[in-house]
């Protein structure tokens, strides 16, 4: 009578002849209805995919509500556009949910700079007002158009973005995220305003400009003291 072989014996031959393997995997639903942030129990800096759950006894329904988005952000900077994030940093509900959202408002011709979110997608609604908006793809092609109140459009996960108004009025749009906390990359921001540094060098090959020029634009992010 033949004996079995012992599971991993097993596993070991089919890897061996190269046998296709199958492997399910997926993120486990939640054990719990909520997992309310919990700011005040973190020991440390680190932190692992979202904040400790409050303690059930201690969660109540302003957990789950905020005002953030209900009066308009102000647009009085350099670039005309200002972000209010509802994630879940400042709306404790949210964490474990995987979704939040923002209002951007845009002072007339205002622009929301090219900006990327690694963690998320990001689909906008226009309150009102009309916007120019595009996404680039990796492969260089700008994907844009134009649009007005009550119209939708989808930047898809980590791509390079941008919004900008068309008009002489207000503007302004809600978006929202699949994630708790989308994370955003400016792209001027994140390549000129690092710290420490991009060395100037680097810049000033990969956009063929002098390097006088490159500190020029450093030193709008970061103004000698």
């Amino acid at each position: 009578m033949a004996h079995k072989l012992p599971a991993i014996i097993l596993l070991a031959v089919l890897l061996a002849l190269g046998a296709p393997l199958v492997v399910v995997a997926g993120d486990p639903d939640m054990l719990q209805d909520v997992c309310v942030a919990d700011y005040h129990s973190l020991k440390g800096p680190l932190r692992l995919n979202g904040f400790p759950c409050k303690r059930h006894e201690n969660v109540t329904a302003n957990d789950f509500f905020s005002g953030l988005l209900a009066k308009p952000g102000n647009t009085g900077n350099a670039a005309g556009s200002a972000v209010t994030a509802a994630t879940v940093e400042r709306l404790p509900g949210l964490n474990t949910l995987g979704v939040s959202l923002a209002r951007i408002d845009f002072a007339p011709w205002g622009v929301n700079p090219p900006h990327t979110h690694p963690r998320a997608t990001e689909i906008i609604f226009v309150l009102h007002g009309s916007l120019r908006v595009g996404f680039i793809t990796t492969a260089n092609s700008l994907f844009a158009r134009t649009l007005r109140r009550g119209e939708v459009f989808v930047f898809p996960r980590g791509l390079v973005h941008f919004q900008k108004n068309n008009g002489r009025a207000p503007a302004a749009v809600v978006s929202a995220f699949n994630s708790q906390l989308p994370g955003t990359q400016a792209v001027a921001q994140t390549l000129f305003g690092a710290s420490p540094a991009v060395p100037t060098d680097v810049l000033a090959r990969a956009f063929q400009i002098d390097a006088g020029l490159v500190e020029a634009i450093e030193s709008k992010f970061f103004p000698p003291m």
